[in-house]
């Protein structure tokens, strides 16, 4: 059901994926990825295989590798082979599936990436209520200082929620997979308490949320404690989107900053968080992303940070 279902797992082994967030779906040329040869995919992802990456998460804001022919996801595996990379899992992003226009399309979607990572050997696949950002997000310097749009939050929206994510959740135990449902500002899961509300209504054992909480940390304005979110949603905890930032809040003001940081050094203590969840049994790919920079040198540094704090070999149970 997860990546380390059937093995031990510690910081020698354990999948820590990187995210592809710093390549973007659409080229200079007007082309997208999705029209790239084989050659440049290569490029591209000689980039994280010499960040020291030996697994990868496509994420579909760089290429949605469930809409590829037959022939061109064989093409994308053989040079994802070449770069001696793997993909644990698999994330969607921007993709809301109770979009009152395109969440339709979204869900069928879904349930194609949720056959594309059964078909390459990905063990889970996260899922959202978050959309595209908006035209004065993507002109904003850190597109969270803006707000997006928002989930409506009357009862049938939460019904038609819970209704898709078991139908996609039914399908991943079908395929052995995990379903991790991403926390994001302003969505049905956007908080802590919703999120583990959202979960327990689905009632789904492979069902799990995603505990993002990088993107809640992040926001200028008051947010609850990462601890006390961590206390709630660690026992739910599946495939795991890795950041942090750090956050200065000013108590005469009421004035709060937020920048992107190394995992080690914002305000989320991830050695806590992270044994928090492994006391609950977590067993998950962790995906390291980081906003600004060289992003992608940032996350190897993550990742770096992980293999330190995991469990070591002999305490492995």
């Amino acid at each position: 059901m997860s990546e380390g279902a059937g093995r031990k797992l510690d910081r020698t082994n354990w999948p820590i994926a990187a995210a592809m967030i710093q390549y973007p779906g659409v080229l200079p040329d007007g082309r997208t990825t999705q029209d790239q040869s084989a050659e440049e995919w290569s490029a591209t992802l000689a980039d994280v295989a010499d960040a020291g990456f030996t697994e990868l998460d496509p994420t579909d804001g760089w290429l949605r590798i469930a809409d590829l022919e037959p022939s061109r996801l064989g093409e994308f595996m053989g040079v994802v082979a070449s770069h001696r990379l793997t993909i644990p899992a698999i994330s969607t992003a921007r993709k809301n599936l109770i979009d009152p226009s395109l969440g339709e399309a979204h869900l069928a979607y879904g349930h194609r990436v949720l056959d594309t990572a059964a078909t390459i050997g990905a063990g889970a696949v996260s899922f959202g209520f978050f959309g595209p950002l908006t035209d004065a997000q993507r002109q904003a310097l850190w597109f969270w200082t803006v707000e997006g749009e928002r989930n409506p939050t009357d009862a049938g929206t939460w019904s038609l929620a819970v209704e898709r994510l078991r139908d996609l959740g039914r399908h991943a135990a079908d395929l052995g997979l995990e379903i991790s449902l991403e926390m994001y500002e302003d969505t049905l899961i956007g908080t802590a308490d919703g999120a583990v509300r959202f979960v327990t209504d689905v009632d789904l054992p492979n069902v799990k949320i995603n505990a993002d909480i990088g993107n809640l940390i992040r926001l200028h304005r008051p947010v609850e404690h990462w601890q006390v979110m961590m206390e709630k949603i660690a026992p739910f905890a599946g495939f795991w989107h890795v950041k942090n930032y750090t956050r200065i809040e000013d108590e005469t003001t009421g004035a709060i900053m937020t920048a992107p940081a190394p995992l080690e050094f914002g305000t989320i203590n991830y050695r806590t968080a992270i044994r928090m969840a492994l006391a609950h049994g977590f067993r998950s790919p962790f995906l390291v992303e980081h906003y600004g920079g060289d992003g992608l040198s940032v996350s190897a540094t993550n990742r770096d940070y992980l293999r330190r704090i995991l469990p070591r070999p002999e305490t492995t149970a």
